[in-house]
C-alpha cells in the first residue's frame, strides 16, 4: 500500500517517470543525434581542435583532440569560483597555438547551456587575460610585442594600425546572465587574478603562446549560422573559445520516431553515466555506435552487455584490469622541469611546442625532471624508461608489474568510500618513493584511472621529498618548512602542467594536507 500510486509524492512520481523514460537506448540514441550537430559545427572551423568537457562532453563525438575539466558548480549563482586545482592551462596553450578551440558539453536542465559554459569558462578566460596582461606590463613586453606586430604589418602590406590594438581584460558573459550577477562576478575578478598569479602557474608560456586575448563564443542547436558568412578565425581580434552545447533546449523528454523505432529524446543524456550506461564507456560506444543504434530499444541492453563482456575478456587476456561489471536492477523494470616560483620566468626559455600526443589521456605523464611518472595501472606494464612502480589500484595487483626492479601494491580506495584510506597508506608510499628516488631510479605511480589517487600520492611525494625548486632533497626542505594550503596548490599546479588529465578529488587532497601537517588516522577520524 505504501508504494501504491495513490501514496506517491510528486517528487517520487516524477522520479519514477524519469527512470522509465531514461532507458539505455533513449540515452544512446539521443547522444548519437546530438553528435551530428557537433560534427556540423566542427566542420565550420576544421582548423580548430575539438575538446570534450569531462565527463559528459566525452560522449558527444567519436574523436576529440583533447579533454578539459570545467565544473558547472564553479559557475553556480552565488558560488562562483576560479579553482586553481582546475586551471586547464593546456586549453589556453592549445588555443594559442591553433588560433582557438571548441569545447563540447551539454546540460539536462532544459537550459541552452550548462553553467560551466555560461559562467565558469567566461570567468576562466577573463582571469587568464588579466594575468597575461599583468605579466606583459611587468616585463615590458607589451610595447615590444606591438612593435613587432607593427613591423610585420608593414612587411605584409597590412594597413591596419596594430599599435592601436589593446589587450581585452573585460568579462564576456552571455546575454542571459543578469547585470546583477555580472556585477557580483566582476567584484571578485581581481582577487581571482591574484590567486592565479600566486599559484605558481606558468603564465609566461601562456603569454608567449597567445597573440590575442581569449574570448568565449556560444553555439547551441538554436543558434542561427549563415553558412556563406562564417567568419575566419584569423579575422577576429581575439582567440575564440567556441562553446558548443549539444542539448536541444525545448524539452527534457521529446517523443521521436524513425522508420523503425519510436524513442524519447533526452537532453544532456551523457550526464551522470553511472546511472544509465551499465558499464559502457564513450570509447566503446563509438566503436559499436551503428550496431547499437540500429539494434533498437528491445535488444539494446543485451547488445551492450555482450560488448562490455567481450571487451572485458579481451583486456583480461592482455593482463589488463578487467573487473566484471555488476548492474543494479532497475526499480521500474610543456614547460620547465622545476617548480614554478613566484618570480615569473623568462619568456624566451619557455617556448613550448604542443604535441598532440601530450593530450592523449591513454598515456603516462613524466613530471618534469623529478623522475616521477604518473598514469593508469593498465598502462604500467608497457611503460618504458621506468625502474619501479607504486601501484595504488585497489582492484588490480597485476603480476606484470613484478618485472620492474621494485614494486609496491597499496590498496587505496576513493575518499567517497573511505575517508582515511589514502592517509593510512601515504607513509608507506612516501618511504617507498624516498628509497628508490634516492638511488636515482625513475618511479611510476599509478591507479585505476590515473587521474585522482595517483595524482594525490605524487602530490605528497613532491611536497615531502622535494624542495621548492623541484630538486630531490630527501625531505630536508619539508622538515624545515611549514606547508600551507597555498604551497600545496602550487605543487598541484606543477603536476597539472604535465598531467593535463589530473582530476584529484577534494577529499583526497585534504588527506594529503592532513598527512603533511603530521596528522594520523586517529586524529582525523
Amino acid at each position: 500500500m505504501e508504494n501504491s500510486p495513490a501514496n506517491l509524492s510528486i517528487y517520487k512520481a516524477s522520479r519514477t517517470i524519469k527512470r522509465k523514460e531514461n532507458t539505455l537506448y533513449n540515452a544512446l540514441k539521443s547522444i548519437y543525434e546530438d553528435s551530428v550537430f557537433v560534427g556540423e559545427i566542427s566542420q565550420l572551423w576544421p582548423e580548430l581542435p575539438l575538446l570534450a568537457n569531462l565527463r559528459c562532453g566525452l560522449w558527444y563525438y567519436k574523436k576529440f583532440h583533447s579533454t578539459c575539466y570545467f565544473k558547472s558548480t564553479d559557475g553556480h549563482t552565488n558560488n562562483w569560483s576560479f579553482n586553481t586545482s582546475r586551471l586547464n592551462l593546456h586549453v589556453a596553450l592549445l588555443a594559442g597555438q591553433m588560433g582557438g578551440c571548441m569545447i563540447v558539453d551539454s546540460t539536462r536542465k532544459g537550459k541552452r547551456f550548462p553553467d560551466s559554459m555560461s559562467k565558469t569558462i567566461p570567468i576562466w578566460t577573463c582571469v587568464l587575460n588579466r594575468a597575461i596582461w599583468n605579466y606583459r606590463v611587468k616585463f615590458g613586453s607589451t610595447r615590444s610585442a606591438e612593435k613587432n606586430e607593427s613591423n610585420d604589418s608593414i612587411e605584409c602590406g597590412n594597413t591596419n594600425n596594430e599599435d592601436s590594438y589593446s589587450w581585452d581584460c573585460s568579462l564576456h558573459l552571455p546575454l542571459w546572465v543578469s547585470n546583477t550577477e555580472r556585477a557580483l562576478i566582476e567584484e571578485r575578478l581581481d582577487g581571482w587574478t591574484v590567486d592565479l598569479e600566486a599559484s605558481g602557474a606558468n603564465i609566461a608560456s601562456i603569454a608567449l603562446s597567445l597573440k590575442k586575448p581569449l574570448r568565449p563564443l556560444w553555439i547551441s542547436q538554436k543558434t542561427v549560422i549563415w553558412l556563406n558568412e562564417v567568419p575566419d578565425c584569423d579575422s577576429w581580434d581575439f582567440t575564440p573559445i567556441i562553446l558548443v552545447s549539444t542539448s536541444s533546449p525545448s524539452s527534457n523528454f521529446q517523443q521521436r520516431t524513425t522508420s523503425e523505432f519510436s524513442w524519447r529524446y533526452i537532453a544532456g543524456a551523457g550526464d551522470d553515466e553511472e546511472s544509465w550506461a551499465r558499464g559502457l564507456s564513450p570509447n566503446l560506444f563509438w566503436r559499436h555506435a551503428y550496431d547499437l543504434i540500429s539494434s533498437g530499444p528491445d535488444t539494446c541492453n543485451k547488445k551492450v552487455a555482450d560488448i562490455i563482456e567481450k571487451d572485458r575478456v579481451y583486456r583480461a587476456q592482455r593482463g589488463e584490469n578487467a573487473p566484471q561489471i555488476s548492474i543494479k536492477p532497475s526499480k521500474s523494470s610543456g614547460s620547465s622541469g622545476h617548480f614554478p616560483v613566484r618570480e615569473q620566468l623568462d619568456l624566451e626559455r619557455l617556448c613550448m611546442n604542443i604535441d598532440e600526443k601530450s593530450y592523449d589521456n591513454d598515456s603516462i605523464s613524466w613530471l618534469g625532471e623529478t623522475n616521477l611518472v604518473v598514469g593508469a595501472t593498465q598502462l604500467a606494464k608497457d611503460a618504458s624508461g621506468v625502474d619501479c612502480v607504486l601501484n595504488c589500484d585497489s582492484e588490480n595487483n597485476s603480476p606484470c608489474l613484478k618485472k620492474f626492479e621494485a614494486h609496491l601494491n597499496l590498496s587505496i580506495v576513493s575518499s567517497k568510500f573511505d575517508r582515511s584510506s589514502l592517509l593510512r597508506n601515504l607513509p608507506s608510499a612516501v618511504n617507498f618513493a624516498k628509497n628508490n628516488l634516492s638511488k636515482g631510479k625513475r618511479l611510476l605511480v599509478c591507479c585505476s584511472s590515473g587521474e585522482d589517487i595517483s595524482m594525490c600520492v605524487c602530490l605528497a611525494i613532491l611536497t615531502s621529498l622535494f624542495d621548492d625548486r623541484g630538486r630531490f632533497d630527501e625531505g630536508r626542505f619539508f622538515s624545515e618548512t611549514r606547508i600551507t594550503k597555498l604551497e600545496l596548490r602550487r605543487r598541484l599546479v606543477f603536476i597539472c602542467q604535465f598531467a593535463v588529465n589530473a582530476r584529484p578529488s577534494r577529499g583526497n587532497v585534504k588527506q594529503v594536507f592532513n598527512y603533511l601537517c603530521g596528522e594520523n588516522v586517529a586524529t582525523t577520524s
